[in-house]
């Protein structure tokens, strides 16, 4: 299992671009339409790298002020197509930075102090969960792991500073 934590200095630009042409890439493949607003909540969401309410969104996605409905439903949408991650915790979304499968297990690692999120690929973790739920006769719809603590920038940090 190896987690994928951005460095707080890399190039936010290059990365926001990368995922938007991913999504054009997985839209097309699919027929389904990044419409303007679509790829406005993912752009904002791929800009900021770290987890933003339905709110902030609306906020960061420019004049006219979008109503929270159509936030909702880009953030469905994008959601469906595994572009956008729910953090439940903390009741906020986050762009997918990584080439997974929508239904794939992802664990969460979630920095307390800086609030940076880090993406795990869980498919060990998928396969005992998913196993442990056939074997209960349960047919899951949606598995989110997410694990709290300090991501090593932060904990390299409050080492220099002890």
């Amino acid at each position: 299992m190896s987690a994928v934590f951005l460095a707080p200095n890399h190039n936010h630009a290059r990365c926001a671009s990368d995922t938007l042409a991913h999504a054009e890439q997985v839209c097309a493949a699919r027929g389904e339409r990044l419409t303007p607003m679509r790829r406005k909540v993912l752009e904002v969401l791929a800009a900021s790298h770290k987890p933003l309410g339905a709110y902030e969104i609306m906020e960061e996605a420019g004049r006219p002020r979008p109503a929270p409905i159509t936030i909702y439903r880009a953030l469905d949408f994008l959601m469906t197509q595994g572009l956008v991650h729910r953090i439940a915790s903390r009741n906020a979304f986050l762009a997918c930075v990584n080439n997974h499968a929508s239904e794939a297990l992802v664990a969460f690692l979630i920095c307390e102090n800086c609030g940076a999120v880090g993406e795990a690929a869980g498919a060990a973790i998928g396969q005992a969960l998913g196993a442990a739920a056939r074997q209960a006769g349960f047919t899951p719809k949606m598995s989110v792991v997410e694990i709290s603590g300090l991501c090593g920038h932060c904990r390299s940090r409050a080492g220099k500073r002890a």
